[in-house]
């Protein structure tokens, strides 16, 4: 990790309680969720959603808008980097410092639940803006 991400971190709030990733399974969805924004597959991107997500908007171009609008820094997304990854009551939160297209810094995190399917993202919060000085 670069000194930034591990200063990013230590910002974070909550406890950081780093575990090795489910055969890497989370980061692959994310990562090929933000692939897909940025192709602008919304079929793929609706897919790697959970089934309450899928219902909530009920179509993949009503969800492209809702993440276009509330999420332009996963919409067009440059660069992620995972953080911690921990797990709460069988669901796995995921900690990601995305860069946006013009490299503005932005820490998310994901729930992600495990399925039938395979994992799937459930929910998405934008945490408070780092404080990265000038």
């Amino acid at each position: 990790m670069t000194a930034m991400v591990l200063a990013l971190a230590a910002m974070l709030p909550g406890p950081a309680v780093a575990q090795a990733q489910p055969d890497g399974a989370i980061a692959a969805v994310i990562g090929d969720q933000l692939a897909d924004f940025t192709a602008r597959d919304l079929d793929g991107a609706f897919d790697h959603a959970s089934r309450t997500i899928r219902r909530i908007f009920g179509s993949p171009e009503n969800f492209g808008r809702m993440v276009e609008q509330g999420y332009p820094m996963v919409w067009d997304n440059a660069e992620a980097r995972y953080l911690d990854l921990r797990e709460q009551g069988g669901v796995w939160w995921q900690r990601v410092l995305l860069r946006d297209a013009r490299g503005v810094p932005h820490v998310l995190e994901y729930k992600m639940i495990e399925t039938e399917d395979g994992w799937r993202i459930d929910g998405v919060a934008l945490l408070a803006e780092p404080d990265l000085g000038v």
